[in-house]
């Protein structure tokens, strides 16, 4: 089975695809780390995320390797261990724009839809369910409002030693929000069999109950 998870930025979708795929046995595939570690290349090749030309020219150069690990799933860009790199200020701010280039966006959906192929799989990102498993047997379209998602990644941050105010992640979340929904190749939008799900006042426990619950009713 393919379990197809979307949403906007800090909506909570890798945390919970982690723990979903974990229960369920199903690989997990976090679409949004491949695109980070794409604009990560790009920073640290002095290519401006926004020049389409220079930053496709990259791809032929990138291996990219997801390692499960004791402590989690380990993100590997050409053998470095980037996971904590690609998490940083300098590359969320600019993921937007990497992830607006239509090049990108073909080499690794194609990266993404050969390692469904392998199996059953969960999957998180923000066109999943409309163009990389569009046939996805379990479309889930996680929202939650900035105020939380601001939350939720600051404390996040805090774990991870970054200092960012809870204010400058309001306005950037909500500037990221514009750029997905409005970028012209497969912008951010609820694919039609999706399933919304408003997650601000649910704990990431009822979360993942009520997808378990989702899946169990498309097994039957």
């Amino acid at each position: 089975m393919q379990i197809a998870i979307d949403g906007p930025a800090s909506a909570g979708k890798s945390t919970i695809a982690k723990l979903v795929a974990k229960k369920l046995g199903y690989v997990y595939c976090d679409t949004g780390a491949m695109y980070r570690t794409v604009t990560l290349m790009a920073l640290r090749s002095n290519v401006a995320p926004d020049d389409a030309v220079k930053v496709t020219a990259l791809l032929p150069q990138l291996e990219l390797k997801f390692v499960p690990t004791a402590d989690g799933q380990l993100v590997y860009m050409n053998g470095e261990d980037v996971s904590l790199a690609i998490r940083q200020e300098d590359v969320t701010n600019n993921v937007s724009a990497v992830s607006a280039i239509p090049a990108v966006r073909t080499d690794l959906t194609q990266r993404q839809r050969d390692i469904a192929a392998e199996g059953n799989i969960v999957m998180d990102g923000r066109d999943i369910g409309t163009t990389v498993l569009p046939h996805a047997e379990l479309k889930v379209f996680m929202v939650a409002s900035v105020a939380e998602r601001a939350r939720r990644r600051f404390l996040d941050n805090k774990e991870k030693g970054i200092d960012v105010s809870i204010a400058t992640l309001e306005e950037e979340i909500a500037a990221r929000d514009h750029k997905d929904s409005t970028r012209a190749t497969s912008p951010l939008r609820q694919a039609d069999d999706a399933i919304l799900l408003d997650t601000t006042s649910m704990t990431i426990d009822e979360v993942v109950a009520k997808i378990m619950a989702l899946h169990a009713e498309r097994e039957r």
